[in-house]
């Protein structure tokens, strides 16, 4: 992670410096953003990434944040909507939120999580992309799409 100009204010909050253009991520479940860091692979990434954890919220008691410095293709928005299709997604531009975007569960899914029936082909065959779909938007129930394995999200 990189460094970001951070300083704490005179009430004892922790201020992290404005982007000028990027993404922030925001109401994120308190204790979630390693893991939507790993899977948007933002450590592969030559941007500066700051993550903020158990900041107050009015709305959720605690959440956390990631604000990402650079252009918002830099964020896969269905691995997020599957994730957790409540965070928040702020588009920067020239230091001012410019854009705010809704997620939505994705139809499919594509290496996230892995099939684990034992008999599906995925199994056997390792190179074999990991595909969902989703067969229930209300439960918010994946399918394998070679086996059609139940996957629910939690």
């Amino acid at each position: 992670m990189a460094d970001t100009q951070s300083s704490r204010a005179g009430d004892g909050t922790l201020s992290i410096g404005a982007l000028n253009e990027g993404i922030v991520l925001d109401h994120i479940k308190a204790g979630y953003s390693m893991m939507i860091y790993k899977y948007l692979k933002l450590d592969k990434l030559n941007c500066t990434v700051a993550i903020i954890k158990n900041a107050r919220s009015n709305k959720m008691g605690r959440k956390d944040i990631i604000k990402i410095e650079g252009s918002e293709e830099l964020v896969d928005l269905d691995i997020l909507g599957f994730i957790d299709h409540n965070i928040t997604v702020n588009i920067i531009k020239d230091g001012h939120i410019s854009q705010k975007r809704d997620l939505k569960l994705p139809k499919k899914v594509v290496n996230i999580v892995s099939c684990k029936n034992p008999r599906c082909i995925t199994s056997v065959e390792r190179g074999l992309d990991q595909v969902f779909f989703l067969a229930d938007e209300e439960n918010e129930v994946y399918r394998c799409l070679y086996c059609e394995e139940k996957y629910r999200r939690k």
